[in-house]
């Protein structure tokens, strides 16, 4: 077996006496942590907006729930139901739950609508800088990490490319989604998964070069080897098989197979020494296989809802894994054994990806957001939410919906996320904005970016390919 390797808001702003500190706290909100903008304070930005909208029912008189919101103090000791604040862990502080009237907690105000915006978002912010009380005030802004490229391996003499592959069946009058999608770490190639078969691409030239077929059905993920020589395809026949195949990139070869499950395999990866393959799905196990023979290495049970994203550590040390109840586990990799439990989204997480160097992991949710993890100390360093919301179209009730469909990060050490509003975002090692492109044809499925930085490829649900050159004012889709 060869070496393997794993890879991968804006806010309406209105006229009001809050808007210079909300344009200072864009810059946060962005991922880019500026020493020169202070954030919100308890005392200059909090503490008005609680006292307008908050004090009658949670005020020195009247403290429904036994929460007293007068002074920070009090706010922080929080009432019946336990502490509504939690430092720099604003998606898990019940009182920006409330506020924002998120289901399952009592919202506020109960009876009125919701706090405009810029109100909205600089609690989030005073929350994320870790509840300063004063101007000036020491705040606990989340860690940032620089970016340190780190050794990605050899570089083989003569990268693996297709050669002699069945071409690629004509679509049929029915397009099937892009249902996976994996960049060569060392070549110009891209492999996209559709119903029964694993077709390649030449990023240079937006050429096929044939398709491979995948008889167990589906495939949901697709992953190169470190040397880029073997590709992994994860997938099958919802409620009924599911299955992991290696593949020989250059003649399309089976090498081996992985898993017999009763159901659809939705998350899968192997170690960047080849020697380990973790599979997830509807059952809510993770399953550890050693290459080798084949053998369960170890199983996994805590996930309480369908496994829907797996990633080994670039270092091999660590195995991420997100379900669809919005858990995020992070493993040793060796045994199984839990290394740290990341508790901050609200709904289904879509994606998860290491950062090159492995100080950082990303987590994709369909609730909107996207957080960079501290894997020093599990916590988030960064939070962007609302990154892929839609503009509403016409009279709407209830909640658009702005999941964050695929995230990935490149060689480069940047993010490449796409969602629900029909765009690409690119971002910077610490989730800082970069470019984007919006309005694409079509809802976009998948995306990743070319081994040598330069390009982002999207996958839609109508299995085509978008290339974007990163930075470019659009993308266009394959010839």
């Amino acid at each position: 077996m060869t070496p393997i390797l794993s890879t991968a808001l804006a806010f309406p702003l209105k006229r009001s006496r809050f808007l210079a500190p909300i344009t200072t706290c864009l810059l946060v909100l962005s991922g880019i942590h500026s020493t020169q903008a202070a954030p919100p304070n308890w005392d200059d930005h909090i503490r008005p907006i609680l006292k307008n909208r908050c004090f009658k029912c949670h005020g020195e008189e009247d403290q429904k729930g036994d929460l007293n919101l007068q002074t920070l103090a009090a706010a922080l000791k929080g009432g019946t139901s336990g502490e509504v604040l939690k430092k720099n862990r604003p998606n898990s502080s019940i009182l920006l739950q409330s506020i924002l009237h998120e289901e399952g907690v009592e919202k506020m105000p109960p009876k009125s609508s919701k706090l405009p915006d810029e109100e909205i978002e600089l609690i989030r912010q005073w929350i994320l800088a870790g509840l300063p009380e004063k101007s000036g005030s020491p705040s606990s802004a989340p860690a940032t990490f620089a970016f340190k490229p780190s050794n990605p391996g050899t570089k083989p003499a003569n990268p693996a490319m297709p050669a002699n592959l069945p071409a690629l069946p004509s679509a049929g009058k029915r397009a099937n989604p892009v249902t996976a999608l994996a960049s060569s770490p060392w070549a110009p190639l891209i492999a996209t998964g559709g119903h029964g078969q694993i077709a390649f691409f030449n990023a240079e030239t937006k050429t096929n070069l044939g398709a491979i077929p995948f008889p167990e059905g589906i495939p949901q993920v697709l992953r190169f080897s470190r040397d880029g020589s073997t590709l992994l395809v994860a997938g099958g026949k919802p409620v009924q098989s599911g299955k992991v195949v290696l593949f020989d990139v250059a003649t399309g070869k089976r090498l081996a197979a992985f898993g017999d499950e009763t159901d659809t395999v939705l998350a899968a990866d192997f170690s960047p020494d080849g020697k380990l393959v973790a599979i997830g799905g509807p059952n809510k196990l993770v399953k550890v296989f050693h290459t080798a023979d084949g053998s369960l290495a170890y199983k996994i049970t805590k996930h309480m809802d369908w496994v829907t994203a797996l990633e080994f550590s670039p270092d091999g040390s660590r195995l991420a894994s997100g379900d669809r109840a919005a858990g995020i586990y992070v493993w040793e990799a060796a045994t199984g054994g839990i290394a740290m439990t990341l508790a901050e989204h609200k709904e289904a997480i879509s994606s998860l990806t290491w950062r090159p160097d492995g100080n950082i992991i990303a987590s994709a949710s369909e609730d909107g957001s996207v957080i960079l993890w501290n894997m020093k100390d599990g916590f988030p360093s960064a939070t962007l939410t609302g990154i892929h919301t839609p503009k509403p179209q016409g009279k709407r009730y209830g909640k658009v919906p702005g999941g964050v469909l695929s995230l990935v990060w490149t060689p480069e050490g940047h993010m490449l996320s796409v969602g629900r509003d029909n765009a690409v975002r690119e971002w910077d090692s610490n989730g800082g904005k970069l470019s984007a492109v919006e309005g694409l044809p079509t809802l976009p499925s998948r995306v990743t970016g070319t081994f040598d930085g330069k390009l982002a490829v999207i996958g839609d649900a109508e299995g085509r390919l978008l290339w974007w050159p990163k930075g470019a004012k659009e993308a266009t889709l394959t010839p």
